[in-house]
């Protein structure tokens, strides 16, 4: 259904338990959904001690990190790129997005979470839209090619305000559950589109 109604990617939330209190998804997941779909997936590591797992989750096609979660981001990112994946990296909307602009040319993705991490249905943190105008100036100033993600709260309601700011990577949850994801998925895209600066 995701890649009937143009999903670019499949976004899977990995949670431990310790980090958020909540669990999702295991390695096994994601080696199963290699083998029935073609979309590139997006592993998102929710996870308190990611450096220790990462290997587990090589089956993606990138992997996302919490960046409070590493005391050496640059020796994570260089795990998962031998690993031969993309790398992402997430910043909580209560956290500054200014630690990471030294990283940002070693990154595939900054994405912003827009909620708390680790339940779906939360509301959309509008606060969030300062950081993605941030990251969308440091990247036209410096010509960067990495992508600017939001996720949590991701709806017809939110995301072309989202786009407006700068985004161009979204993690949809639950607004492409209900009734017809196929058709809510090109949905929002048209909604994000027209967003588009």
């Amino acid at each position: 259904a995701a890649a009937a109604g143009g999903a670019d990617s499949l976004h899977i939330d990995v949670m431990d338990g310790h980090y958020v209190a909540n669990y999702a998804f295991s390695p096994k997941t994601v080696g199963d959904l290699r083998c029935v779909t073609d979309l590139p997936l997006h592993a998102h590591l929710e996870v308190a001690n990611p450096d220790a797992v990462l290997h587990l989750f090589a089956a993606a096609h990138m992997i996302i990190v919490q960046e409070d979660t590493t005391p050496d981001l640059g020796a994570t990112l260089t795990a998962i790129r031998r690993l031969g994946c993309a790398a992402g990296v997430a910043v909580n909307r209560s956290r500054s997005v200014e630690p990471l602009l030294p990283w940002l040319d070693q990154l595939d993705l900054l994405l912003v979470m827009a909620v708390e991490p680790g339940f779906g249905g939360q509301p959309f943190d509008d606060s969030v839209l300062a950081k993605v105008r941030r990251l969308h100036a440091e990247r036209a100033a410096t010509g960067g090619s990495w992508a600017i993600g939001l996720d949590g709260g991701i709806s017809l309601d939110t995301i072309g305000r989202a786009t407006a700011a700068g985004a161009d990577f979204f993690a949809v949850g639950s607004a492409a559950f209900a009734g017809d994801p196929a058709a809510a998925m090109r949905t929002l895209r048209a909604a994000a589109l027209a967003g588009s600066p």
